[in-house]
């Protein structure tokens, strides 16, 4: 069995064909999924398809950085609160969730709320800490901030993932001394010419997790096209070559390192 640890079935990408795609998910050998929460709009969709598929589908709960504006973060963050405090009118039909996720810094399309975003990531690192839950990071153009706020918080002693690694040896190797932090290999690792493969022949088998992040990052041979759980397993035949091992022995892994990291 493999184990998704980063996907999204509620997106509106996705969301038509969501049953078939759980479905196809299985029947190609991933038997657990993992869904990233985004923010309120979005979150209680997630919930009511996690609720159809009890034991293979888990939920995170967090706010998105892309979701934070400087009118909203309060008001979206208040809800993270409620549900984790267990107010079921929050969220009809709330299951329970597995990590704090996913949770970032995002200067993609500029830094307007880049003050904003590292408030609402401090204050989801302590209530990770608080529950004693993982955290599953979204980062894009902002490590040096991320560092900033992770190296603030090296007392939470904060376990989780990053979620689409792209970064160095290095990046890796820093996350960690502020934390026990695993890296979540997607699609990217089979894209041509990718530098990926270099870092993560270097990073410790017991910190690689595997993740399609679906509807986005199809792996090759659907590079641009609609992602799936399914294409899981040409992530883990392309991170067997790389590391050296057999498909079976990255299946056992990842998967053990996902089973221990999120307690599924």
């Amino acid at each position: 069995m493999l184990v998704d640890t980063h996907t999204h079935f509620y997106d509106e990408w996705l969301l038509p064909d969501a049953e078939a795609a759980i479905q196809r998910a299985l029947d190609a050998g991933v038997g657990k999924m993992i869904q990233a929460d985004v923010d309120s709009l979005e979150r209680p969709r997630m919930w009511e398809i996690g609720l159809r598929h009890p034991g293979v589908l888990f939920q995170m709960l967090g706010l998105y950085p892309g979701s934070v504006t400087a009118d909203n973060w309060k008001e979206e963050l208040d809800a993270v609160y409620r549900i984790a405090a267990g107010d079921a009118r929050s969220v009809p039909g709330m299951t329970d969730f597995i990590a704090i996720g996913e949770i970032g810094l995002d200067y993609h399309e500029g830094k307007e709320f880049a003050r904003e975003q590292k408030e609402v990531l401090r204050l989801q690192f302590e209530l990770a800490a608080k529950l004693n839950l993982p955290v599953n990071i979204h980062l894009r153009d902002a490590w040096e901030d991320f560092f900033s706020v992770l190296e603030d918080c090296r007392h939470l002693h904060l376990r989780g993932n990053l979620h689409c690694f792209s970064g160095s040896f290095e990046v890796y190797e820093r996350a960690n001394r502020s934390g026990d932090f695993a890296v979540g290999i997607g699609g990217v690792l089979t894209f041509k010419n990718a530098s990926l493969p270099a870092v993560v022949a270097r990073i410790p088998a017991e910190h690689l997790l595997l993740e399609t992040d679906a509807p986005y990052l199809a792996p090759v041979p659907y590079r641009g096209k609609r992602n799936e759980s399914a294409y899981l397993p040409l992530i883990a035949a392309r991170l067997a070559e790389v590391k050296g091992l057999s498909l079976k022995e990255i299946e056992t892994i990842t998967t053990d390192n996902a089973i221990r990291l999120f307690n599924l």
